[in-house]
């Protein structure tokens, strides 16, 4: 297959998605890189269609990654995740109400387009978490204990543009990080931004059965099929406060050949996947293992051809 990774300035030296290109390369793929941040694109010719099986996109929210790829898909090419489900997670505003409208536990949530708007919220709902509404990687992410600790910050958020304040939600000072690949969930433990502690290093844990449904849910109700999603454990159950498309699949092991695998499934499929469901067998076995294999109704196959990923 010949596929087209869309990789911008931040992630050029990245594990993720350099190992997965390699990856397939190895299998025998054609691999192009384009570097969006990093060349003047002629977009009237930037997008051929037919020339490449499909186009993965690995950049930073607020890139122009995403454009580009969003003018593949308009000529027909086939896009790794969907770019309208992309678009629909990176304006963090939009997902919170397309979340909430379906049935996802995340917390109620403010959009302000500038800061001195957010001086409209009752004082009863501080502590506040404010970030930009395209931030990614725990980018400009503050606790607010008072209104008029937002006043202190105000400088601070001006060059941020849109922004997201939420109330704050209680919890340990670590927040689970589970990833999707392939119909898999692996779930990790790691510090939270807001409780930023050295000693707390990433790792993978049991996956709760209750996590399990949310984060299979995730992948139903925005449309994506490689993803991760931020849960909190809050005192009145897990709560989503961000997803992400294409993340880094820390401490999923064999990570780049599994993303490489549902790439290809992917690229065959015309970019749908089928729905992972969980089952009760599955939330079973999920309470006592770190990842769960989601059943399928129609299970990706992976054609034998060039090499294990053909």
């Amino acid at each position: 297959m010949r596929l087209c990774f869309l990789v911008e300035e931040h992630y050029r030296h990245d594990g993720m998605p350099n190992e997965v290109i390699r990856q397939l390369a190895s299998w025998g793929h054609r691999i192009d890189v384009v570097r969006p941040g990093g060349s003047l694109l002629r977009m009237t010719e930037a997008v051929h269609g037919g020339q490449h099986d499909a186009w993965v996109l690995k950049t930073v929210s607020g890139g122009p990654g995403l454009t580009l790829l969003e003018a593949a898909a308009a000529a027909g090419v086939t896009t790794v995740n969907d770019a309208r489900s992309i678009r629909g997670v990176r304006d963090k505003a939009l997902a919170a109400a397309i979340g909430r409208a379906r049935g996802l536990p995340l917390p109620p949530t403010y959009a302000a387009a500038t800061p001195e708007l957010l001086r409209e919220i009752p004082a009863a709902e501080y502590p506040l978490v404010v970030k930009p509404a395209d931030g990614s990687s725990g980018r400009a992410v503050h606790l607010l204990s008072s209104p008029g600790r937002l006043e202190a910050l105000l400088p601070v958020l001006a060059g941020e543009g849109m922004l997201i304040a939420q109330p704050y939600v209680p919890n340990p000072g670590t927040d689970i990080k589970v990833y999707a690949v392939g119909g898999e969930l692996f779930a990790t433990e790691r510090c939270s931004p807001l409780h930023p502690d050295p000693a707390v290093r990433e790792r993978r844990v049991p996956l709760s059965a209750e996590v399990a449904v949310i984060a299979a849910q995730v992948g139903s109700v925005y449309g994506l099929d490689l993803y991760g999603v931020d849960v909190l454990l809050g005192p009145d159950g897990p709560v989503v406060v961000d997803v992400n498309d294409f993340p880094s699949f820390r401490q999923v092991p064999d990570a780049a050949a599994r993303v490489a695998r549902a790439v290809l499934g992917l690229a065959r499929g015309g970019g749908a996947a089928p729905q992972a469901v969980v089952t009760a067998a599955a939330t079973a076995t999920a309470v006592a293992t770190p990842f769960v294999t989601l059943p399928v109704s129609l299970p990706v196959q992976v054609a034998a051809g060039a090499g294990e990923g053909a």
